[in-house]
C-alpha cells in the first residue's frame, strides 16, 4: 500500500492551497512525496501556509485567463511537466438565511424576497469561480498534464476537482448559488472524463464531494464543533458522525486518486462527508 500510494517524482499544484481543504490536501501530497505548488490570489497567505512545510507558493487568479497562463508558464519553465491537479479554490457566495427560516418576515413572500434581494452579479461571482475556472485551469494546464503521464510509462496524470455534498444534495439551506455550481463542476468533471478517454488523452478526471471540513468557509475546528452535531438551519439531520471531517480523510482520498492506486478510477465523484448526504436529500 506504501508503494501504491507513493508519489515521489510527481509534481502537484493545489488551487485555493493556502488555507482549509487545499491546504490539507497539498500537506498529504507532499507526505507522500510528491512536490506541490500551492496557488491563490493572497501571495502572502501562500508564503506562510508554505513555511516549514516542503511547499512552493505560486500567485494565481483562477477566474483570470491571464494569471493562469502565467502561472502554467512558470510551472514549465520549473518542471517541464504536471502529474497532478487539484481545482479546490471557491467560494460560498452570498445566503439568505429566511429561505430555511420560517419566522423571518421575508420568508411570507419567498420569491419576491429573493427576487429582490438577489441579483445576477451574486450568481456570477459564485459560477465564475466554482464552475467556470477550474474549466479554464485544466484546459490552460492540460498539456503539462498530458506531459507528466508520457514521462511515466503506462500511468496517466490526475485531475481531482473539489466539489461539495450539497452538489447533489436538493436542500438549499439558504444558499442557491453555491449548490447549483457545484452542480455543475459534477457534470463537468463526468464530460472531461469522457471527452479525454474518447480523445486518447491520458489525464484522469474525478471529483471529490466534501461535507463539513474547518475551512475559511464555515469556520475554524472550534466554530464548526459548535454547531456539527446538530442540523444546519435548511437541513434534516446533522452528520451522521457528528464530528468535522480530519484533515488525514480529505488528503488521503486525493492522493489516493492520484497514485498509481487510483489508476482505474476515472470520473467518479467520491463522497468524503462522513455520511452527510445519506442522511439529507
Amino acid at each position: 500500500m506504501e508503494s501504491a500510494l507513493d508519489l515521489n517524482g510527481k509534481i502537484a499544484l493545489v488551487t485555493g492551497g493556502g488555507t482549509g481543504i487545499g491546504l490539507m490536501i497539498a500537506e498529504e501530497f507532499c507526505k507522500n512525496g510528491a512536490k506541490v505548488y500551492i496557488t491563490g490570489r493572497r501571495l502572502d497567505v501562500l508564503k506562510k501556509a508554505a513555511v516549514g512545510k516542503g511547499l512552493t507558493p505560486l500567485q494565481m487568479d483562477v477566474s483570470d485567463k491571464q494569471s493562469i497562463e502565467n502561472a502554467v508558464k512558470a510551472v514549465d519553465e520549473a518542471e517541464g511537466k504536471l502529474d497532478i491537479l487539484v481545482n479546490n479554490a471557491g467560494i460560498f457566495g452570498i445566503g439568505f438565511p429566511f429561505a430555511v427560516d420560517k419566522s423571518a418576515p421575508e420568508h411570507a413572500k419567498l420569491g419576491g424576497s429573493l427576487f429582490a434581494q438577489g441579483s445576477f452579479d451574486q450568481w456570477t461571482e459564485v459560477l465564475k469561480t466554482n464552475t467556470i475556472a477550474p474549466y479554464f485551469v485544466i484546459m490552460g494546464f492540460l498539456s503539462l498534464l498530458e506531459r507528466g503521464a508520457r514521462s511515466r510509462e503506462g500511468e496517466t496524470s490526475s485531475v481531482v476537482n473539489i466539489t461539495s455534498a450539497m452538489g447533489a444534495m436538493r436542500l438549499s439551506m439558504g444558499y442557491f448559488p453555491y449548490p447549483v455550481s457545484k452542480a455543475g463542476i459534477n457534470h463537468l468533471t463526468g464530460i472531461l472524463a469522457t471527452e479525454f478517454a474518447l480523445n486518447k488523452i491520458p489525464v484522469r478526471v474525478n471529483g471529490i464531494a466534501p461535507g463539513a471540513f474547518p475551512s475559511e468557509i464555515i469556520g475554524t475546528p472550534e466554530e464548526v464543533a459548535k454547531w456539527i452535531t446538530k442540523p444546519r438551519p435548511g437541513a434534516f439531520n446533522p452528520t451522521p458522525l457528528l464530528r468535522a471531517g480530519k484533515p488525514v480523510e480529505i488528503g488521503t482520498a486525493a492522493v489516493f486518486l492520484s497514485s498509481v492506486a487510483g489508476e482505474f478510477v476515472n470520473g467518479i465523484i467520491m463522497n468524503v462527508d462522513g455520511g452527510y448526504s445519506l442522511v439529507n436529500p
